[in-house]
This record gives C-alpha cells, sequence and structure tokens, in this order.
C-alpha cells in the first residue's frame, strides 16, 4: 500500500468536508464531559494504599492533595498546555503550585491543534468540567458533614465549612465525590473572582525544556527499538522501482512506494545507509512538469481566462466598475514555503500482532488512531497514541505520512522502530504552503474615492488536493483574509480558481491569511497614496463603522509611535489583519533598506483576542509570529525544477537570526469576550506592514516575494 493511499485512509469523513477550522470542531475540537468509574480507587483505598482519585477525564486528585490535570491536546511551544490546565485550576480553587499536567493518550478528550483553536473551543467545556468536580467535591464534604452545602465552599484544594471552620482536603472527600451524578450546569467562578484566567502564571512546561528532562517525539527511547530513517524519490511523482539489497550493517530494508526506510541499530548508521545506497527509482515523464516557470504560467493563463469560482460577492461590482473614473490594478506573487520546522519528522512505533503503540509529535492524535486502525487492522483498544512535545508543528505534524510509514515498518521489523527524516527530506517532502496569484482592482471616482473592490486568487487548492471538497471548487482556505474584510466597501468581489499543481499542500502558519492580509493590506497602502491621505488615516476612514478593529489599529499606532519623528533613513509601516476570530495591527519601523536587503528596528504589535487566559503566551506568540512572517517575507522560497525541490537544508533557507531580531513590544486589548486564538494571527500583518515602509523608504511596491531571493543563504554571521 502506497503512502498516498494510506493519507487517504486517515483523512476525516466526507460529512466533514468543509473548511479546517469547522472540521477541528467537528473533530474533537471541543472537549465533552466524560466521568470515569471509581471502583478501581475504592479497590486500592480499601486495601490501605494511598491512590489518586479521577473524577472526570480531565482531572485526578491525588493522594498529597496536588491535582493531576490530562491535557488532550499537543504542545509545541503555544502554550496549550498551560493555558487550558489553568482554566481548570481556576474552576476547582485549586493554587497553581498544587497543579501538574499530563498529555492524555489519544481517547476521548484528544482534539486536533490546528487553526489557533486549543483555547477558543476548549475555552467554557473545560472551565465546566472544573466546575463540576468543584461542586461534587462541596456536595461531599457538606454530606459528611451533615451540613446544606450553601454553608460550604472550595478553596485552596478543600472544603471548608464556614460556620464552624471545619476543613476537608479534596484528597479526603474525592473517593466520595467520584460516587456523584455531575451536575449538568454546574456555576462558573464570577468574572470578579477569577484568581488564574488572565494571570501571567508560570507555565507548566518551561522547567522541563529548560533543564532538559523534556522528551521530544526525537528523545523517545524504548526498550529493544531499532532505527529507520527514510529516503525518498527525489523527484514528486517518482516511486521505488525495485527494492535495494540490504547493506553491510543494516538490519532491514523497508519499500514504502514512494521512499525506502533504512533500519539499523543507530539513527547514524541507518541515514549512513540510505544516503550511500543506490537507489533505482521510476520517474514519470509528468515529473518534469513540476517546474516553477510551468505553474507560473499557467498561473498567469488562468488569472487571464479563469476558470474561476465566486468565494464572495457583496453589491454590484461590475456595475461600479463601469461608474469609475478610473480603475487601478495591482498583481502579486507568493512562492512556496516550507514548515522548516527545528525538530525533524519522527515517530517511534512498537507493533504486536495484538497491539500497536505509537509515541509521535503530532497535531492529530486522532488522526493517528484512525491511521493505525487503516494499516494494522486492529481495533482503537489495540493502538496506543502517545503525543510526545514538540519542536515547532506550523501545521506540518498534522499530516499523517510520517506517522504511516513508522508504522510500515515497525511491522515489517517486528521490533520497536523509532523512524526518523533527515533535514534534507524534511524540505524537500513537505507538504508547502501554496503558491499564489493574486489580482486586486479598484474602481475609483474622481476624487480617489473606493467605489469597487475585484480580487482574484489563483493557487492551488489544500482541501481538494485532500478530497476534502470538488476539484475546482471553492476552497476557504485560500480566499480566508480576502473575504470579510473589516473595511466599508459597497462593492466587492472575491474569485477563486484552483490551480492544478501536483505539489502536495498543507496547512502553514495562518494558511490564507498569511497571503491574503499582503495583498488587501499592501493595496490598501497603494490607494491611500493615490488618495493622498496617509495609510494610517485611510484605514480609519474605512473603519468608522467596526470600533472593534479601529480600537485595535489605534493601538498599534500608538504604541509604534506611527506619526511620530523618524531618523534620517528611517521609515514606518502600518498594516491590520484579522485571524481565527483574532484583530492584529502592526507597526514596523525599518532602516538602511536597499535592493538586497534592510534593518527591521522595531515592531509594535496590538491584539484583541478575546478574553486572555495567559498574558505572558500571548504576547509570546505574537513575538513568534512575527519573527517567522519577517523570515518567510524576507527570504522563503521554495521552487521547483523536473519535480526536485530547490531547498534541501537551512543552508538555503535563511531564518531570522538573534542579532537580526527587531524590538518588539505588544500591547493587549482587554476584552470579556470569548476567547479567539493566537498561535497564528501574529503573523498576517507582519509582511504587508514591512513593504508599506519599505515602500516609504525607496518608493519601490514589493508585488513578488520573497523581499530578497537572492540572499536565501545562511552566512555564518
Amino acid at each position: 500500500m502506497s503512502t498516498e493511499l494510506l493519507e487517504e485512509t486517515a483523512q476525516p469523513s466526507e460529512g466533514l468536508r468543509v473548511n479546517r477550522r469547522k472540521f477541528l470542531i467537528g473533530a474533537g475540537g471541543g472537549f465533552v464531559l466524560h466521568f470515569c468509574l471509581p471502583g478501581l480507587s475504592r479497590v486500592a483505598q480499601a486495601a490501605g494504599v494511598p491512590t489518586p482519585t479521577q473524577l472526570n477525564s480531565y482531572i485526578q486528585i491525588n493522594a498529597d492533595n496536588t491535582v493531576t490535570v490530562f491535557f488532550g491536546g499537543c504542545e509545541f511551544g503555544q502554550g496549550a498546555m498551560s493555558g487550558l490546565t489553568q482554566l481548570l485550576a481556576e474552576e476547582l480553587m485549586v493554587a497553581w503550585t498544587q497543579v501538574s499536567v499530563q498529555t492524555a493518550v489519544a481517547g476521548s478528550i484528544s482534539y486536533i491543534t490546528g487553526g489557533s483553536s486549543a483555547i477558543n473551543l476548549n475555552y467554557l467545556p473545560l472551565r465546566q468540567a472544573g466546575a463540576a468536580v468543584r461542586t461534587m467535591l462541596i456536595q461531599a464534604a457538606a454530606t459528611s458533614w451533615s451540613v446544606p452545602i450553601a454553608e460550604c465552599t472550595a478553596t485552596n484544594s478543600t472544603v471548608v465549612h464556614v460556620p464552624t471552620s471545619r476543613v476537608l482536603t479534596y484528597a479526603a472527600i474525592a473517593p466520595a465525590a467520584s460516587l456523584l451524578t455531575p451536575p449538568a450546569n454546574p456555576a462558573l467562578i464570577p468574572d470578579a473572582q477569577l484568581r488564574l484566567i488572565g494571570k501571567s502564571v508560570q507555565r507548566l512546561d518551561i522547567a522541563d525544556k529548560a533543564n532538559g528532562r523534556a522528551v521530544y517525539g526525537i528523545d523517545v527511547q524504548v526498550p529493544g527499538m531499532v532505527y529507520a530513517v527514510v529516503r525518498h524519490c527525489p523527484s514528486l511523482g517518482g516511486t521505488l522501482a525495485q527494492t535495494p539489497n540490504k547493506p553491510s550493517g543494516v538490519l532491514a530494508v523497508v519499500p514504502l512506494g514512494n521512499a525506502v526506510a533504512m533500519v539499523a541499530t543507530t539513527t547514524w548508521g541507518a541515514m549512513s545507509a540510505v544516503r550511500q545506497a543506490s537507489i533505482k527509482w521510476t520517474i514519470p515523464a509528468s515529473s518534469a512538469s513540476i517546474d516553477t516557470t510551468v505553474f507560473n504560467t499557467q498561473a498567469a493563463s488562468m488569472m487571464a481566462n479563469g476558470p474561476f469560482v465566486n468565494a464572495e460577492t457583496i453589491g454590484n461590482v461590475p456595475g461600479a466598475m463601469n461608474w469609475a473614473a478610473k480603475t487601478f490594478s495591482a498583481t502579486y506573487s507568493f512562492p512556496y514555503l516550507a514548515h522548516a520546522c527545528m525538530e525533524v519528522l519522527n515517530c517511534t512505533v512498537s507493533w504486536t500482532p495484538t497491539s500497536c503503540t505509537i509515541w509521535a509529535p503530532t497535531q492529530a492524535a486522532p488522526w493517528v488512531l484512525m491511521t493505525a486502525q487503516a494499516l494494522t487492522g486492529f481495533a482503537p483498544s489495540q493502538i496506543t497514541v502517545n503525543t510526545t512535545l514538540m519542536g515547532g508543528g506550523l501545521g506540518r505534524k498534522i499530516e499523517q505520512d510520517y506517522i504511516a510509514q513508522a508504522i510500515m515498518v515497525a511491522m515489517a521489523v517486528k521490533k520497536p522502530v523509532k523512524l526518523t527524516w533527515p533535514r534534507e527530506e524534511d524540505f524537500g517532502r513537505d507538504q508547502y504552503r501554496p503558491m499564489v496569484l493574486s489580482q486586486v482592482t479598484a474602481g475609483l471616482d474622481s476624487s480617489n474615492q473606493l467605489l469597487a473592490w475585484s480580487n482574484r486568487v489563483v493557487s492551488p487548492s489544500i482541501l481538494a488536493q485532500r478530497g476534502w471538497i470538488a476539484s475546482g471548487a471553492e476552497d476557504g482556505q485560500a480566499t480566508e483574509g480576502a473575504t470579510d474584510l473589516p473595511y466599508a466597501m459597497s462593492n466587492r468581489q472575491v474569485n477563486y480558481a484552483a490551480h492544478p499543481s501536483p505539489v502536495p499542500v498543507g496547512f502553514w502558519r495562518s494558511v490564507g491569511h498569511s497571503y491574503n492580509a499582503f495583498v488587501v493590506e499592501t493595496f490598501i497602502d497603494e490607494l491611500a497614496h493615490i488618495a493622498g491621505v496617509d495609510p494610517y488615516a485611510y484605514r480609519r476612514n474605512m473603519l468608522v463603522n467596526n470600533p472593534r478593529y479601529l480600537a485595535v489599529l489605534d493601538a498599534a499606532a500608538k504604541l509604534g509611535n506611527y506619526s511620530g519623528t523618524l531618523k534620517t533613513g528611517h521609515a514606518r509601516g502600518i498594516a491590520l489583519g484579522e485571524a481565527f476570530g483574532t484583530v492584529v495591527a502592526q507597526v514596523v519601523e525599518i532602516s538602511n533598506a536597499t535592493a538586497t536587503s534592510m534593518t527591521v528596528v522595531s515592531v509594535a504589535c496590538a491584539v484583541d483576542c478575546g478574553r486572555v487566559i495567559n498574558p505572558d503566551s500571548v504576547t509570546a506568540q505574537m513575538q513568534g509570529g512575527i519573527m517567522h512572517g519577517i523570515s518567510s517575507i524576507l527570504w522563503g522560497n521554495i521552487t521547483f525544477a523536473n519535480g526536485v525541490a530547490s531547498v534541501k537544508n537551512f543552508s538555503h533557507y535563511r531564518v531570522l537570526k538573534m542579532h537580526e531580531a527587531p524590538a518588539i513590544t505588544v500591547s493587549i486589548l482587554p476584552s470579556t469576550n470569548p476567547p479567539t486564538g493566537t498561535g497564528e494571527p501574529g503573523v498576517p500583518p507582519i509582511g504587508p506592514a514591512l513593504a508599506n515602509a519599505y515602500f516609504k523608504l525607496t518608493g519601490n511596491r514589493v508585488r513578488t516575494l520573497p523581499f530578497f531571493p537572492t540572499q536565501s543563504t545562511m552566512s555564518d554571521g
């Protein structure tokens, strides 16, 4: 069975083929209360053994009166593990120092981490789960004292009978509480009494990451484990012609359709063998057309001739264009981008004829379970999926290709196997951010006021490649950030054409917002320039009826001193964006701008992400998104020739270094609205803010990315 077929078997059902964010909600994106039988705990206590009591799928009260929280997602630096634990600790009325967290094996509480959805989707259900347990503990204490529940209160992992000051610890009453029926609508802690929500508490994952105890996927060790390294056909579309002979020192050679794995007693042994092996591939003639020049020609033809499907229509764009005194158009081009996670793809699998245990740095444990079922034929009860920490995900580790390969190799060698992709495979076989060609046309009246806005987007479809939507259908991932704009526009139209490129594409941090925000926000700047109006003031005029966006824009302008005095050779640019319900505006200051470089001096970022759980985590995500965005905008570029990707390592995929990093300040706007996501929304505005500043300093509009394609080689400096 090929890995392509395996990926198809692990995809979501037909009924969920709509949109990534909607899919995440439907496929376990939100928590559901599941309460566990307490029988095992009671038996152990009867034998005199102090044992934890699990009151629901998320909360365990330990014998020492501490609390263990079970986490159903993945942690790759975004802070969800701690943020979700804060919600439970808040409602349980326990001190932060009394809480620990443990990643749960894939099961009823697992969810897929993507679309900046972890906090957003789990906020209310998790608070309700914590409140339910608190209510049960209070009820159990009141029963033991034979007093009214109203006379009891929970505080600091205890229940207090207020009139008599009697106290029972959670550990003492947890067994009795576990026998109770959870309340359907438990009362949440009132806003005025919140202790942890909104506070920058110390994250639970940081200490182990700092002292080396943290276990990432690449760190997993299993007794009797062997090591596999993968080598794919260098050309996309190619397959293994024949299984190569087993080299000396290699335990096994496993064919994988478009790749081969070599298994040895060490990773280095397997890596050396697979690199030195002479492998024959079958490369179809069609691979020759997997070429950036071909793609660009196709995109240009489609931009002129379609076929387009409508993504959004407001008003009468054709009529308004006819009324316009003049029109203005700009065309923007974006390359494929790699995810370039610091931790390469890896997965460890232990397979027996009756069980399969997986340790994976994955964003999608529920999908891993589905992949394992499809390959092994096992029931879910025979499969255990352990989600490890991961050194970056960025959307790449939602995919199933590396998971499927590890399972196949383990089944072939019948030993525990850690499978690793070398960095060259990571770059050469990514699920890339799609290439894009986008054209915007504005119809203007005689005073240069905007009458009509037309945007055409040509791009490969992430959803259609997966079979989640029909070929040629409108892909909401491709047009997000181009539709539903906050600006006042009486006539707006967005059309989409699915580019036929076979290069595998996937979800890259902020997905369509990452390029559509660049198009929208640089074009807005161009319209402001044509109208002779400052770009900040121009945006304010178009946001008069949108107070939330206007407040964020104003906060960024103030924080970044947008209208303040500048040093000679410096300029500021501004941009606004919304992604996954979060509004972000950024003011960037640059200097030393030339045709091949610029210095990013500072970035001021304002964000409205609804109610904030941990302000430090929000700030960190904005900082990380800005750094990620700067690297991709200035230098990120993957091209193809004869089906082969141009980049094989970081030596030709430059990322921002510490001494190049700007000073970043973040202002979080207060809000009592439900929380929205922060993992991705920091990325979209930074590109257009840079481009707008660059125009002010040089007079040159950047419409083809990256800014500096000839400077993508990493230097030693």
